[in-house]
């Protein structure tokens, strides 16, 4: 009998960034299932990359198929690269991937990372540093699935003892081996880092309001 979860009380929707490949291994998107499976069980809703191959499509379906809101927001110019098919949910197509990275970031109460190349990685970074520099008060997730991220968690904490990254801001990455554990620790997360800038002085306009931002003009 599958356990029941109620709606979760802090996120509505949840940003995975993920790879338009599958990986050369089962478990990785054994792993993308089991963190869609997660995010039903939860009534979470799904932003992501928009397409419809590799991991993004196999997420974006499953969550879809269980009856969650999936929202894609993709640049035209990856539409041929990253859709292959029919798509599921709502597609939003951008410019550009500034854009796209702001709509995600705009559109999620928390991120998380699955297995993925150069893109994922970037898009994980780039909300991990705008926690660190106060844009975002947001949990950032990574499912290290079967180690896939060992090497650069590792790479954070050099950067912690080489004096390049704050012993407090090491924990703005959440990190777990599986989706409920990962899940149950974003719940469960609390900014405790210092940030660079007071939250309340980013008027990133572009990314529109968030929580407690409304009133930074």
């Amino acid at each position: 009998m599958e356990e029941a979860y109620p709606r979760s009380r802090k996120f509505n929707r949840v940003c995975v960034f993920c790879g338009s490949n599958s990986g050369n291994r089962q478990v990785f998107s054994d792993a993308a299932i089991e963190l869609a499976d997660e995010l039903v069980k939860r009534d979470i809703d799904l932003v992501y990359g928009g397409g419809s191959v590799g991991l993004m499509g196999l997420i974006s379906q499953k969550m879809y198929n269980g009856g969650c809101n999936v929202l894609g927001v993709i640049p035209k110019a990856l539409m041929p690269h990253e859709i292959s098919g029919e798509t599921v949910g709502e597609v939003r197509i951008v410019s550009d991937m500034h854009e796209r990275k702001a709509a995600m970031a705009q559109e999620a109460d928390a991120f998380i990372a699955l297995p993925g190349g150069y893109g994922t990685m970037e898009e994980l970074l780039e909300m991990i540093t705008w926690a660190q520099l106060g844009i975002h008060k947001k949990p950032v997730g990574l499912l290290n699935v079967d180690g896939y991220y060992n090497f650069l968690l590792a790479l954070f904490d050099n950067g912690v003892e080489e004096g390049f990254i704050k012993p407090g801001a090491r924990n703005i990455v959440v990190s777990a081996s599986s989706a409920k554990e990962l899940m149950t620790e974003m719940e469960s997360y609390s900014p405790s880092h210092e940030h660079v800038a007071p939250h309340e002085s980013w008027k990133m306009k572009q990314l529109g309001n968030y929580p407690g931002q409304e009133n930074a003009e």
